[in-house]
């Protein structure tokens, strides 16, 4: 069996939960017997393909993130991918993202992952013009297997789009922040909160940061640190102004994996407001740095956490705010919180997503 993936989500992320995910799923199937996977991309910038297994076929150079050569790239793989893809000759192609046309030789299986419907849920937070949700259909429509990574995002998908619902499966992602901790250097002394990723929109950050400015109490013992997502912005450091909020307890940190385990492993608990998921790695992540989780309950964050973390409506501060007093107010509920993600990551792995994913390429093959 020949699996091949394609170019797109390669030349887009140099880091990111997408491209993490396939580099994962190709190195975990690159080790079943008879299974041959091939990764065509002419021209990429992806960080987590540079360091693939040796296992997987490679075809591409890595080349440097130059913001005006985007277009470049993404122009010579579109021209390049379809030649290479007929010499690796796969007999199933796994596209990587939302290509608005087919790059796979004719007659090759398609399976396509869905990760979410964020565009379609929340338009608003992208650009006017955005083609995400279109190329996502017409990708949807012509692949002969879709994957959705949760149950949630399956639902939403058949709510909007009209495909047979028994070309859709669900396979869970799994997590790999696995990285030896690295010391972020001097630290306040004081204990923090921990918030993970993007900050914008539906990622709620802003009620994080009113739930943190009502509470005194918690503003003089915590810090509140964010991690990746670029510095705050002017209408971020405007709602601190606007709350009296202290910027010196305020942190933006950027770095790799190592440092976030860091981050993970001393925080007093990890924070995760977002209005929707399509499935939301980082609370698992921070489970297996025994960090206790406090996360909102809609989309597909309960399918994924069950009950190993603390609840509140991401449409109320006031709801967020009891909900990170409760936690770090009692020391039962805490370990109790610790010991049920130490079982809950069990159930999540990319070798199980690999097995699953596997299975779904061998069913679709004579």
């Amino acid at each position: 069996m020949r699996i091949a993936f394609d170019h797109q989500i390669f030349r887009m992320q140099a880091f990111g939960g997408i491209s993490r995910y396939f580099v994962e799923l190709a190195n975990n199937i690159s080790s079943t017997p008879g299974v041959s996977v091939g990764v065509i991309s002419p021209l990429y910038i992806n960080a987590y393909l540079a360091d693939s297994s040796n296992r997987v076929r490679v075809m591409g150079q890595r080349v440097p993130e130059v913001r005006r050569t985007g277009r470049i790239y993404r122009t010579i793989n579109n021209l390049l991918t379809p030649l290479w893809m007929r010499h690796f000759q796969p007999d199933l192609v796994h596209e990587t993202y939302y290509s608005r046309c087919r790059l796979a030789p004719k007659g090759t299986k398609l399976v396509l992952t869905v990760h979410d419907m964020i565009h379609e849920r929340f338009s608003e937070s992208f650009p006017p013009g955005d083609a995400t949700s279109i190329d996502k259909r017409r990708a949807v429509e012509r692949a002969d297997h879709v994957i959705c990574i949760s149950e949630q995002t399956r639902k939403d998908l058949l709510d909007r789009v009209d495909i047979d619902p028994g070309k859709t499966s669900v396979v869970h992602h799994g997590f790999s922040l696995t990285k030896q901790p690295m010391s972020v250097g001097p630290r306040s002394g004081r204990p923090y909160l921990l918030y993970v990723g993007n900050r914008g929109g539906y990622k709620n950050f802003e009620s994080l940061l009113q739930a943190y400015a009502a509470e005194p109490l918690m503003q003089r013992e915590y810090d509140l640190v964010a991690f990746g997502g670029g510095p705050f912005n002017a209408q971020e450091l405007a709602l601190m102004h606007a709350h009296g909020l202290d910027e010196r307890q305020l942190r933006q940190i950027a770095g790799n994996d190592a440092v976030l385990a860091d981050l993970y492993q001393h925080a007093a608990l990890f924070v995760y407001p977002s209005r929707y998921e399509g499935f939301g790695i980082p609370p698992l992540e921070a489970m297996s740095f025994d960090c206790p989780v406090v996360c909102s309950n809609v989309s597909s964050i309960p399918e994924v956490v069950g009950d190993a973390a603390e609840f509140f409506n991401p449409d109320s501060s006031v709801e967020l705010g009891k909900a990170i007093e409760r936690v770090l107010n009692n020391a039962v509920l805490r370990q109790a919180l610790i010991s049920r993600g130490r079982e809950r990551i069990k159930l999540f792995s990319w070798e199980r997503c690999a097995h699953q994913t596997l299975d779904i390429y061998r069913r679709l093959l004579p």
